[in-house]
């Protein structure tokens, strides 16, 4: 019987090579976001056939700067560091991109993530129906209901 090697990237599950030789084919900066247990990041890159270049990007950590007390993985928080991540790729010059989840589910916090990038500036093409209800993104639901709105005017006061 032959031994058929298989990529090591879509043997631990990484890569899924179709999705991304489509989203090479485009030709357009693409948006990814990354959820771990603490944190989150998101990632704008503009895609290369010897590797991806980052253009912008935004982790969550850098809430805990501006007084954020809330959890760093929370859909309040993916919607806050996608907006910093539009803000900083918008200053670099990116215009429009598109989501590229890769093996990954689309996840409530995955959208609001996206809801942050659309609401700083960056066109990305997306159905409304899929993001969070606002009372969620405003973290009505948490004990940051206040936080959420002083962030995002720092944000728009320190990155332009």
């Amino acid at each position: 019987m032959a031994y058929s090697k298989i990529l090591r990237r879509l043997r631990e599950e990484k890569t899924n090579y179709k999705k991304r030789g489509t989203m090479l084919m485009g030709k357009r900066d693409f948006i990814t976001v990354n959820i771990t247990n603490e944190n989150t990041q998101v990632q704008i890159l503009k895609p290369g056939m010897t590797g991806d270049k980052v253009i912008a990007s935004a982790h969550s950590r850098y809430l805990l700067d501006k007084g954020w007390k809330g959890s760093r993985k929370s859909v309040s928080a993916a919607y806050l560091t996608g907006y910093l991540a539009g803000k900083k790729a918008l200053g670099n010059g990116t215009k429009d991109a598109i989501m590229y989840t890769g093996t990954r589910r689309y996840t409530q916090r995955i959208a609001a993530a996206l809801k942050g990038v659309i609401d700083a500036g960056v066109k990305v093409p997306a159905d409304p129906e899929t993001f969070p209800p606002d009372e969620r993104i405003n973290g009505e639901h948490l004990t940051v209901k206040n936080e959420v709105s002083k962030i995002k005017s720092s944000i728009d006061s320190e990155v332009k």
